[in-house]
């Protein structure tokens, strides 16, 4: 499965990804990370500290990820090639990369990090990982860029929290994705409170955004984010968002 997880800045975007690949991985499954934020974060979410986040390799921005690749730092690589050079193990048992990193102003655009995960997610993952999963930058840029960043993802996730632009954002967010010929799109609520699940449920439905499932606020995830560390454990919530995406994938396979 090639999953990207998508949405507005401030929903909990890298925070469900984390999950959701921690979820899988204590499932048994091998799981590739992508952190394609500008200010990559999604490490500390794994389990690493934050010095360690910062000093996980970058890809080269000359990186095109294809079968006969060479194997150097520039040029053309084989997704082996790519996860054992650039992949760090994490202590929750997934695999982190990190496509894109600012450090310096006027460094000029980010695209050429995307082409890399583009290129990457192109090959055939197989071998590397069951699931490889792609934290996205807040926004809709990387859904049209030129060729589409996740244009050859399996699924396509939108975090929304409870409210009207959140849902009106993975509207628009799903016909941009059926263009890049994504096959399937879900959004799936989180930080949700007392009604919001039958918010979730009535806007979506107004919307035409299919809803995979409802994430409840948890005040431990808050207490671990402004600590710097990752949750103790995957909430039950979302194991039973996974249990949902494997079913939805299984009918629509």
């Amino acid at each position: 499965m090639k999953l990207g997880v998508v949405g507005k800045g401030g929903v909990g975007k890298t925070t469900v990804s984390a999950l959701l690949a921690r979820a899988f991985a204590a499932r048994g499954r091998r799981v590739l990370a992508i952190d394609t934020d500008s200010n990559p974060n999604l490490g500390v979410s794994l389990g690493l500290d934050q010095q360690r986040t910062d000093t996980v390799p970058v890809l080269p921005r000359s990186l095109i990820v294809g079968s006969g690749g060479s194997g150097n730092s520039g040029g053309t690589a084989t997704a082996a090639d790519v996860v054992r050079d650039y992949g760090v193990a994490t202590p929750s048992g997934v695999t982190l990369m990190s496509a894109i990193k600012v450090t310096d102003a006027g460094a000029g655009c980010t695209c050429a990090g995307h082409a890399s995960v583009r290129s990457l997610l192109g090959e055939v993952m197989a071998e590397q990982a069951a699931v490889t999963l792609v934290d996205m930058e807040a926004g809709l840029e990387h859904l049209s860029r030129s060729g589409g960043t996740l244009a050859y993802a399996d699924v396509l996730l939108v975090v929304m929290e409870p409210s009207r632009k959140s849902v009106i954002t993975a509207a628009r967010t799903q016909a941009l994705a059926a263009e890049l010929g994504i096959p399937l799109v879900f959004g799936v609520g989180n930080k949700a409170r007392q009604d919001d699940e039958e918010f979730f449920s009535a806007l979506c439905g107004e919307f035409d955004v299919p809803l995979l499932g409802v994430l409840p606020y948890d005040d431990t995830v808050s207490a671990a984010d402004r600590a710097g560390v990752a949750l103790g454990g995957v909430p039950r919530a979302v194991d039973a968002l996974v249990d949902a995406l494997e079913a939805r994938s299984a009918v629509a396979s």
